[in-house]
């Protein structure tokens, strides 16, 4: 007598498949974004560089996952620039939107905590959305030579087109952080990758108004 199938086996392996060709989706769909940063210009060697961390929604009084990965991602740029004798300052940007701690302030709470970053790290806790952030932070960057902006790649991206459009003097000097790695946070990037394109393709459409850019 064979021996059957058990109950819903046919179901977990549909489901278990789904799972992963969505998780694909989202790597890909990161990796591309990281591809197109590479034709960024290289930083400038022995310049000076500002490494701007784009904050997330964070309601307790300890940074959540995402805001942790912004700053790793800020701070292993930070750490590569230093390493070709750039003079490096992060910039934790974002306010006290969903908690009574800013967004900026938990960033800086893990770049100088776990990640042990021991150089310049200066603060904007007034700014509510990414249009606000570049705006906020453009007297703080103003004086580099080479901008980087860390959050995931198509949120960067979009932060690098605010910028074109309200300072394109300083377009020239966005460079790429260094913020893919393949399997990091991966059960997130699908959520970040359909959001991302959808206020990427907003963006570029010129549907969005300064008032409502998130």
């Amino acid at each position: 007598m064979r021996r059957g199938v058990p109950r819903g086996t046919s179901l977990l392996a549909v489901a278990a498949a789904s799972v992963a060709v969505i998780v694909a989706w989202g790597e890909v769909v990161h990796a591309r974004a990281a591809i197109r940063a590479r034709e960024l210009p290289s930083p400038v060697a022995g310049g000076r560089a500002a490494v701007v961390v784009l904050g997330f929604r964070n309601g307790g009084r300890t940074a959540n996952r995402v805001n942790r990965w912004r700053a790793t991602i800020a701070v292993r740029t930070a750490r590569r620039l230093v390493s070709t004798g750039c003079s490096v300052s992060i910039v934790c940007s974002g306010g006290a939107v969903h908690g009574p701690v800013s967004e900026a302030q938990h960033l800086r709470d893990v770049i100088v905590g776990p990640l042990q970053w021991n150089g310049p790290v200066l603060l904007d806790e007034a700014s509510t959305s990414t249009w606000e952030n570049v705006r906020n932070v453009l007297p703080l960057v103003d004086g580099a030579d080479s901008i980087a902006f860390a959050s995931n790649g198509l949120h960067a991206e979009k932060a690098r087109m605010y910028l074109g459009r309200q300072r394109p003097d300083l377009a020239p000097r966005v460079i790429a952080t260094d913020d893919y790695r393949l399997g990091e946070h991966s059960l997130m990037k699908p959520l970040f990758a359909a959001v991302g394109l959808r206020k990427l393709h907003v963006v570029r459409s010129g549907s969005q108004t300064h008032g409502t850019a998130g």
